[in-house]
């Protein structure tokens, strides 16, 4: 939280999956901030962390101004664990060598272990062989004074390498992905055995520290909040309301871009179960007249964004204004919003917060999701009672529904969409398979087929069906449903639904970045 020592400080130099680092250390209860490597001295000292690690990057220590840490972060006297890029900027910088690699190592690789040290201890034993994950082009070839090898693989002398007495440690593999099967046993005992850490972070001590931090910011302030049945909005708002009560309103902006029945959800919980003052606007005829005869998906997003903005102010200004302006930022938004090195780390979703935040609403922000990842927040939910359906939901863009029309959007064809779109999570449901699933949706394609039903000919719409496995929603792979529930659910959505003729599935993977259609 802000306002508290950082048990752990990651230095970001634009690896792909430098959150997973983040995540990996939370699992184990200690808290931890992502900071770009160019932070600076002073705010590293600031943050004052109890110990440090340096991620991977795509960068070579050996080019044209090659990113490296501060040079603080060697001599405050805390543990350093450096990661890939992290381990050579580290090696570089306290006079080690590192070249290109004739020998390069990309996925799954085997270190053979020479030394136990403690970040080896009870996971990996002297003359093992383990599996681990690569994806190097420079390899460590001289080591600092101080420094030892303690394993190797076949292409990477310095494989892993220890400086005991300083409880500086170099990994040129990435512990923090599933590929390497121990590798999160090996952050534990970087957090335990050497920086000799608690694991008392805990969904409740965040809750507590959350709601006294919006009480402190707001004070007798008034917050308003947009909320849309999503889960970051939804626990964003019951959080505020528990820390501030009746200073908080609710506004919900029904852009006519949600899944069926979600509107009427959005009243009940707020309105019902948590008694939060709610303002419901149906602009349903607005979006629809701003996207009408747009087809470029950016282009979309960009005029929600900018609608929703300005519907929203208009029901803010009616409700009397407000100080501040509540939203359910999260972590990974917050880094991809902060180009750290020109890095994959450093892509921004244009979906998140595309409407940005106009001078002329005249309000600060309150954003007390900000550091949590999406599972983080789905268990803050769950702290704060709210009902199983809605904190597990899977991702629903604020595009909504119009990201999911390639093409022009339409209301007949955003009806036939939603229809379809309710009867295959229905079908998920049914079959237990929607909490295995990181997200499921339909997509209505640009296209219509010829085809036969019953003895007439159709020329009606395709539609698509995707789901996706995921962890975090960097990286997704398509779930492998097998023929009976998708033949089941294509049969029910072509004769339910008038306008469409033929249902595909998408088994598409997606490397890391967005999972959306568009």
């Amino acid at each position: 939280m802000a306002g508290e020592r950082v048990a752990v400080l990651i230095l970001d130099f634009g690896s792909q999956v430098t959150q997973l680092i983040a995540r990996r250390v939370r699992e184990h209860g200690v808290y931890c901030e992502i900071v770009p490597f160019n932070v600076g001295a002073d705010a590293v000292a600031r943050l004052d962390p109890a110990a440090i690690i340096l991620s991977g990057g795509p960068a070579s220590v050996i080019g044209d101004a090659a990113p490296s840490a501060p040079d603080v972060v060697f001599t405050l006297g805390v543990p350093v664990l450096g990661i890939c890029y992290g381990q050579q900027t580290m090696v570089a910088q306290l006079g080690g060598r590192v070249e290109n690699a004739q020998h390069r190592e990309f996925g799954r690789a085997f270190i053979d272990i020479e030394t136990v040290v403690p970040l080896f201890e009870d996971v990996w034993v002297k003359g093992g062989r383990e599996q681990v994950w690569m994806s190097h082009g420079d390899r460590v070839i001289a080591l600092p004074e101080g420094f030892q090898a303690v394993a190797r693989t076949e292409g990477a002398p310095f494989a892993a390498i220890a400086d005991l007495s300083r409880n500086f440690y170099g990994v040129q593999f990435h512990p923090e992905v599933i590929h390497t099967p121990d590798g999160a046993k090996l952050i534990g005992n970087f957090l335990f055995r050497v920086a000799g850490l608690k694991g008392d972070w805990t969904m409740s001590t965040f809750r507590e520290r959350a709601i006294a931090a919006v009480r402190e910011q707001v004070g007798t302030g008034r917050v308003i909040c947009g909320v849309s049945g999503g889960v970051d909005s939804s626990v964003a708002a019951v959080l505020i309301h528990e820390a501030i009560g009746d200073q908080l309103q609710g506004v919900f902006v029904d852009t006519g871009l949600l899944r069926a029945g979600e509107a009427e959800e959005v009243l009940t919980v707020f309105r019902d179960n948590y008694n939060i003052p709610l303002v419901h606007n149906d602009a349903t005829d607005l979006f629809l007249e701003k996207l009408a005869g747009v087809t470029d998906p950016e282009a979309k997003r960009k005029i929600i964004g900018a609608t929703f903005i300005d519907v929203f102010q208009e029901e803010a200004e009616k409700v009397g204004g407000a100080d501040f302006l509540a939203q359910g930022t999260l972590y990974p938004d917050v880094i991809e919003s902060v180009s750290f090195t020109g890095g994959p780390s450093a892509t921004i979703k244009s979906h998140h917060n595309v409407g940005g935040l106009p001078e002329r609403m005249n309000m600060a922000l309150v954003e007390p999701l900000r550091e949590l990842f999406k599972d983080e927040v789905r268990d803050l939910g769950r702290e704060l009672g709210l009902p199983e359906h809605m904190v597990g939901r899977h991702p629903f863009p604020g595009p909504g529904l119009a990201i999911r029309v390639p093409g022009e959007i339409t209301a007949e064809k955003l009806d036939i969409l939603r229809q379809a779109d309710a009867i295959y999570l229905n079908e998920i449901r049914n079959a237990g398979l929607y909490d295995a699933i990181w997200q499921a949706f339909a997509v209505l394609l640009p296209v219509r087929t010829v085809g036969v039903m019953g003895d007439e000919r159709s020329y009606d719409y395709a539609l698509a069906l995707r789901a996706v496995t995921s962890t975090d929603g960097m990286t997704a792979d398509y779930y492998p449903f097998d023929h009976e529930f998708l033949g089941r659910t294509a049969n029910r959505i072509i004769n339910e639904v008038r306008g469409v003729n033929r249902v595909v599935y998408d088994v598409t993977s997606k490397p890391p970045g967005t999972i959306e259609w568009e």
